[in-house]
C-alpha cells in the first residue's frame, strides 16, 4: 500500500482527487487549505469562529465511495438573501452542526467522512481561524482570500499575519508520503496557503519522496496573469524551497481557436512551457476535456497519468 499526499483546494483538487480515489492499492491523503473566506464559508467563519470549511465540503463529496444524490445535496446552495440560509450550501451547515455537537473541526470531518464513506484521508492543513494576506509587487498588500484576485495586480507572496500551525495529522501525513502532490487548483489562494502553514515545508523537505506539480492548464485572472509553467514553479519554490518539484505535469491537447478566444476575452490564456532548460522534469499528457465549451481537467485522464507516475516512481 503506498501513501499518497496531495496538497491544494478549490474546485481542481476535487477534480484530480475524483480520479485518484479509483486508483487500488493506495492510501491517499488529501491536506486541504481553511484559508477561503468568501461565500457561506466566510459566513460560518465569522460567525461560528471555525476553519473555512468549502473547500473541505468539496473534497468530501470528490472522495465519496459512491457520488449519490446526497452527496450532490452536499453542494446544494439555497436560493434567498444573506439574511437567513439564503447562499449556503447544505454540506457547510451540516459540518458545522457536527462540529458544534462534537466539539471539534477535526471529529466533525472524520465523522461525516465515515457517513459518506470516503476514500481516504481528508484533513485540513490548520484548525485555527486563518486570514490570507497577498503583498503585490507594487507593495500594494491585500486581506482576504477571496478579495486577492480582484487587484490587477502581480503577486510577489501569499503570508499569514499571524502564526499558524499545521495540523499533526497533516504534518504526519507529508512524513509518511511515498509521493507527493501539489495542485490541481489556484496557485496563490489554493495551494501556497497550505505550503505556508508552520511545519508543511520543513516537513517537505526533510521527506525525500518525489513531489510532483500538476500545472494549471490556463491562467487566472488577478492571479497568474501572463504566467508560463516556469512562472508557476518559480512561485512554489518562493513559497518553500528550491527542491520543492521533482516533476510538472502539463497538457498536450490541442485546444480550439474558437475556445481560446473565448477564454481570452475573459482574461484567461493558455499556461505553456517557454524554456528549454529546467531542473525537473515535465510530463506532457493528455488531460483535458472540453464539454461544455469549457477547458476542465478530466478526472479519468488525471487517473491514467498519475497511476502511470505511481507505477513508475514507486513500482
Amino acid at each position: 500500500m503506498k501513501n499518497v499526499a496531495v496538497i491544494g483546494g478549490g474546485t481542481g483538487l476535487s477534480v484530480m482527487l475524483r480520479g485518484l480515489k479509483q486508483i487500488p492499492d493506495i492510501n491517499l491523503s488529501a491536506i486541504v487549505t481553511v484559508a477561503d473566506d468568501g461565500g457561506s464559508t466566510g459566513r460560518i467563519r465569522r460567525q461560528f469562529h471555525i476553519p473555512a470549511m468549502g473547500d473541505i465540503r468539496s473534497v468530501m463529496c470528490a472522495m465519496a465511495e459512491e457520488e449519490t444524490m446526497f452527496t450532490s445535496l452536499m453542494n446544494f446552495r439555497f436560493d434567498g438573501d444573506d439574511s437567513d440560509v439564503g447562499g449556503h450550501n447544505l454540506g457547510n451547515l451540516i459540518l458545522t452542526a457536527l462540529t458544534q455537537t462534537s466539539g471539534s473541526f477535526m471529529e466533525a470531518i472524520r465523522a461525516f467522512s465515515k457517513f459518506l464513506k470516503v476514500r481516504g484521508n481528508i484533513i485540513p492543513s490548520s484548525l485555527q481561524v486563518i486570514t490570507l494576506y497577498a503583498i503585490m509587487e507594487d507593495g500594494t498588500i491585500v486581506r482576504g482570500e477571496s478579495n486577492i484576485p480582484k487587484f490587477s495586480n502581480r503577486i510577489e507572496k501569499v503570508f499569514y499575519q499571524d502564526d499558524v500551525e499545521a495540523t499533526r495529522e497533516a504534518l504526519q501525513a507529508i512524513h509518511e508520503a511515498d509521493i507527493i502532490f501539489y495542485g490541481i487548483g489556484s496557485l496563490y489562494t489554493s495551494i501556497m496557503p497550505n505550503l505556508i502553514v508552520n511545519g508543511v515545508v520543513d516537513e517537505l523537505k526533510r521527506n525525500k519522496a518525489k513531489k510532483i506539480y500538476f500545472c494549471n492548464a490556463m491562467t487566472q485572472p488577478g492571479e497568474t496573469d501572463h504566467f508560463s509553467v516556469e512562472d508557476h514553479i518559480r512561485a512554489l519554490q518562493r513559497h518553500s524551497f528550491a527542491d520543492a518539484v521533482d516533476i510538472v505535469i502539463t497538457h498536450n491537447n490541442v485546444v480550439s481557436k474558437e475556445l481560446l478566444d473565448k477564454y481570452l476575452a475573459m482574461g484567461s490564456e493558455p499556461v505553456k512551457v517557454k524554456e528549454e532548460q529546467h531542473d525537473y522534469e515535465i510530463l506532457y499528457r493528455d488531460v483535458l476535456s472540453f464539454e461544455d465549451q469549457l477547458i476542465r481537467h478530466d478526472s479519468d485522464k488525471i487517473r491514467d497519468v498519475i497511476q502511470e507516475v505511481i507505477e513508475k516512481e514507486l513500482g
